[in-house]
């Protein structure tokens, strides 16, 4: 029989849910680990696990972030306009004219965002730079006592309206893309495992509130919970395979050219160096990233938690990021997955991540 549902990852990409509200990505998440682990369970921060392996062995921490920037709601006017503030780190520029999808009570409540029409600014505003402020979103509702008949209120979220789009070959477009294919990644990694359990016990972990998790978010409180051995991070990179980047800055890494793997800062200098032999053994191509300072991802929270936690951050190839229409390399995120697989069954009881 022909499953004609959408593919777990489209499921995944589909499923709204900015940081603080993941419930719905997170719940996708748990139906496909159930499918194939009987271990699965979550927290109270909304972290969502999975297991393989053999307990009491090595256990191996594999985090993507599963939250997406978004929007709130923080007022609603006597005419029924909502006013929005941006949950994560938004170019403003990208939200204009956008559609979007409020979470409301009741269920999903379509709108688009509103701007004063360029026929009615002057010079001045013309030439200004657009600010959340600037824009407001439309449900079609004539007042502030229909919008909350819709289900709609203060505090709800919203993310943008363009929907999982497949590309040439085998890209992929969504808004989701930062960091849903980081939990979607971690969690192919341990179907690999499933089918041939390694000696050590790996746990995925679909982690909560990454981009607004200025104190750790949810990488800190589950790696705290799971004490591992060492640590996985998954997460995006900026792709410098389009214009007007500049490669001095930000190194090298393409769509379609594998998996990028950090070194420095939060990156465990034995973990990269068994990373990148395990990518070299298994002919997965890949490219290295400098990260002198902070990375910006999980690995930031998890590296120095407890009594520190030995962390590698492989990231993806990612264009247009913080963007409705991120786009990747499906081949790069399987690669991934292998790589993560690899590297666990590279584990033992013996293996040291002590700095000789």
């Amino acid at each position: 029989m022909t499953d004609d549902r959408p593919s777990f990852l489209e499921r995944l990409l589909e499923a709204p849910g900015p940081s603080g509200f993941e419930t719905r990505p997170a719940r996708v998440w748990r139906e496909e680990a159930a499918s194939f682990t009987d271990r699965v369970w979550s927290d109270v921060s909304g972290n969502s696990y999975a297991a393989v392996g053999t307990e009491g062995g090595p256990r191996v921490m594999l985090a993507g972030h599963v939250d997406e920037i978004g929007l709130q709601v923080t007022y609603i006017d006597d005419e029924g306009f909502l006013f929005v503030d941006p949950i994560g780190g938004w170019d403003p520029q990208v939200l204009v004219a956008q559609r979007v999808r409020v979470l409301g009570r009741n269920g999903e409540v379509p709108g688009v965002m509103g701007k004063k029409p360029i026929h009615l600014m002057r010079d001045e505003e013309r030439k200004k730079v657009t600010e959340p402020r600037d824009l407001w979103v439309d449900l079609g509702a004539s007042s502030k006592d229909e919008v909350e008949e819709m289900g709609v209120g203060i505090g709800d979220p919203l993310v943008l309206g363009p929907p999982f789009l497949r590309l040439a070959g085998d890209r992929i477009a969504s808004r989701a893309v930062d960091n849903r294919v980081g939990a979607y990644v971690v969690l192919e990694a341990l179907r690999l495992l499933a089918e041939r359990p390694p000696d050590a016990e790996a746990v995925a972990v679909a982690t909560t509130q990454e981009e607004i998790g200025y104190s750790g978010g949810g990488a800190r409180s589950s790696a705290f919970s799971l004490d591992p051995k060492v640590a996985l991070v998954v997460d995006v990179t900026f792709s410098t395979d389009v214009p007007d980047v500049n490669k001095k800055e930000v190194g090298e890494a393409k769509v379609g050219g594998g998996p990028a793997l950090t070194r420095g800062s939060a990156a465990h200098p034995l973990v990269f160096q068994r990373l990148r032999s395990l990518a070299e053994a298994e002919g997965i191509e890949h490219s290295v990233r400098a990260a002198p300072r902070a990375t910006h991802t999980d690995a930031d929270a998890i590296y120095l938690a407890r009594e520190g936690i030995p962390t590698g951050l492989i990231s993806i190839p990612n264009r247009y990021m913080h963007s409705p229409n991120e786009v990747v390399s499906v081949g790069d995120l399987n690669r991934t997955a292998r790589l993560l697989a690899a590297f666990v069954r590279s584990l033992d009881a013996e293996t040291s991540f002590i700095p000789e």
